[in-house]
């Protein structure tokens, strides 16, 4: 076995780690929901019933689609910079999702949540970013 052969499996397996975290982080996800709505009298906020859909579908669709279309992305030079941009944005909405579900439950607001909005989706476009200059600048030297 030769230590390409061991590469390309280790970014593989670490495509297909994230996939799963991304999956556990749903279902707590989801679970946090139920929870707070056994102790929130029956109120149930949107923000928060809709959490799971960053993780779900920004998290474990988006990496098992990349990793389909991409199948050794995580070999490439610059991987860990979009991977930690774009996870920290994804991150970032679905804690301001729990925050804005809370918010409404105990019928507030706030002006901060506002910025958890414009945080998670300017680190979400930053991360998307860094992986289509990784692409392309993979591409224009091979």
């Amino acid at each position: 076995m030769s230590i390409s052969v061991m590469n390309s499996r280790e970014g593989s397996r670490q495509i297909r780690k994230t996939v799963i975290v991304y999956l556990i982080l749903t279902a707590v996800s989801i679970a946090v929901n139920n929870i707070y709505a056994q102790f929130g009298h029956g109120v149930r906020s949107a923000a928060m019933t809709l959490m799971f859909l960053y993780p779900l579908l920004g998290g474990a669709l988006f990496y098992f689609t990349l990793g389909l279309i991409v199948p050794r992305i995580s070999d490439r030079r610059n991987y860990r910079l979009f991977y930690n941009i774009y996870n920290s944005g994804i991150a970032v909405l679905t804690v301001g999702s729990l925050l804005k579900g809370i918010l409404d439950i105990a019928g507030t607001a706030s002006g901060y949540v506002q910025l958890f909005q414009v945080a998670g989706w300017a680190g979400t476009a930053a991360g998307l970013v860094c992986l289509i200059a990784m692409v392309f600048k993979r591409r224009e030297l091979s």
